[in-house]
């Protein structure tokens, strides 16, 4: 990368700090696009070189951020000795959960602004692992595995949901109960939907 691609990925790379910050700290609604670039002391002008409005500056920081924290669960999942479908879905599960405890600003961002339209178009052209991106991926695990679905999206589908649906309260509240105490909650589930609708057990 020549020097005026590098400076503009690192002024690409501030306002999506920037935005971070303010979106953590004021919220969306409140932060502005001067906001933005005062912050990260860049011309506003050139802020539309890089992100359409603020709307798609929040959409990046989504795909970004999401990316990361998958990509890393990977890394881990990669060194790891595990083999089964179900088991391999839990780890990324836990990983990902113990990711977003330990950063509570990342989950409270994450959690307002990601549902599963978003992060499947967000994801979609982001590569995760060896040029892979996030939807291939969990394709991959699937079809390198002894199981076989009907629809193979449904299911990763109702895992996504099931665990942000319950995560977000667990780990911010500890409600109902402590996210380590609804882990083993979440992995029966998970193996059960995995299972149950595993069309290679049924023949």
């Amino acid at each position: 990368m020549g020097k005026i691609e590098t400076k503009k990925e690192n002024k690409r790379k501030d306002l999506l700090n920037a935005a971070f910050e303010l979106f953590t700290t004021k919220g969306f609604t409140d932060t502005s696009i001067a906001d933005i670039v005062s912050k990260a002391g860049i011309a506003k002008g050139t802020f539309y070189l890089y992100f359409k409005d603020k709307t798609d500056i929040r959409n990046r920081l989504i795909s970004s951020k999401a990316t990361q924290i998958l990509r890393e669960a990977c890394t881990r999942l990669a060194q790891t000795d595990i083999t089964k479908l179900d088991d391999q879905f839990i780890f990324l599960t836990d990983d990902i959960l113990d990711a977003l405890q330990n950063d509570k600003s990342l989950l409270f961002f994450l959690a307002k602004h990601l549902n599963w339209g978003m992060f499947i178009h967000s994801l979609e052209g982001d590569t995760v692992v060896s040029g892979i991106t996030a939807r291939e991926l969990y394709s991959q695990l699937i079809e390198r595995s002894d199981y076989r679905f009907e629809n193979p999206e449904i299911i990763i589908y109702l895992i996504i949901e099931l665990v942000a649906g319950v995560s977000y309260n667990a780990i911010l509240y500890q409600e109902p109960v402590s996210i380590e105490e609804l882990k083993p909650y979440l992995h029966d589930l998970i193996r059960r939907i995995l299972n149950d609708y595993n069309q290679a057990w049924s023949g």
